[in-house]
């Protein structure tokens, strides 16, 4: 299922859910918090017609066509609102893609794996190269990503992870997200080794390349629909900092920061790349 959007007025959502349901699409209605009702897509190969017809319903809600559908099925719904609160698994693929997934559940394994003293052998077999012949251990160069060291270590990156990438994954591809990934581990946790050495681990230097990657396509290319709020953009930067200048815990800082350079590089060419092709269509 694919969250399409959130409405305030449940009456107006059924209306396009019935409409949509006479071009045999199947659109779900689910509460949120705050009043809201969110609409959810069954089924992710009609999601550029749901799209395109949500666009069309929300700049004209009235239009006739809706009410002649709403009055259509009318006879045949047992019930005018149902409403199914999704599972966690719906969730979580509601916006995510293998790639977002799968990176998921492999940080995941390898943290339970270290819970249960395996923590050591991890780290010797997945650390970023440290010295001669590592290098050539090519998997290290990315692998290093994957490791977690604390519950709240492995749950804010994972967060972010799944909020960034998924939205990556789903609007641009999954070759896409495993590009950024592996560009920006790779460069990412050289940063981090040139300035500190090998003892690191975390997905927060790829976090920080999909923060840039999508500050980029926002302000250069905003019609992909991947928007980045300036006020989030303003809090990564704000801890960016901030991990530079507190004396308290261990950040991989350089890491942070040559994601984000990563990123913002990759979100620079991606946006005139794809400005030049739409200006050519």
């Amino acid at each position: 299922m694919i969250k399409l959007i959130s409405l305030n007025n449940p009456r107006m959502a059924q209306a396009f859910i019935d409409y949509m349901a006479s071009r045999h699409i199947d659109i779900q209605m689910m509460p949120e918090e705050g009043g809201q009702f969110a609409l959810w897509l069954t089924d992710e190969q009609h999601l550029i017609e749901a799209e395109a017809e949500l666009q069309h319903f929300l700049h004209n809600p009235n239009h006739s066509k809706y009410q002649a559908a709403s009055w259509a099925l009318a006879e045949s719904r047992q019930s005018r609102f149902v409403y199914r609160s999704p599972s966690m698994l719906t969730m979580l693929r509601s916006k995510a893609g293998p790639v977002t997934l799968g990176t998921m559940l492999l940080c995941a394994a390898i943290f339970a794996l270290s819970l249960l003293g395996m923590g050591n052998q991890i780290f010797a077999a997945l650390h970023f190269p440290a010295h001669g012949g590592q290098q050539w251990q090519l998997w290290r160069w990315f692998s290093h990503a994957l490791l977690h060291f604390s519950v709240l270590h492995i749950a804010f990156n994972l967060l972010w992870w799944w909020q960034l990438g998924g939205d990556i994954e789903k609007r641009l591809g999954s070759g896409k997200l495993v590009q950024i990934f592996l560009l920006s581990a790779a460069l990412s946790g050289a940063g981090q080794y040139w300035v500190e050495g090998a003892n690191f681990g975390g997905l927060s230097g790829v976090v920080y390349a999909l923060v840039g990657y999508l500050w980029m396509l926002s302000v250069r290319a905003p019609h992909l629909g991947l928007t980045m709020p300036k006020a989030l953009i303003g809090f990564m930067l704000v801890w960016l900092v901030l991990g530079f200048v507190q004396p308290f815990m261990a950040i991989a800082n350089s890491a942070h920061l040559a994601g984000l350079v990563t990123g913002v590089i990759l979100g620079l060419h991606d946006a005139g790349r794809l400005q030049s092709k739409g200006a050519d269509a």
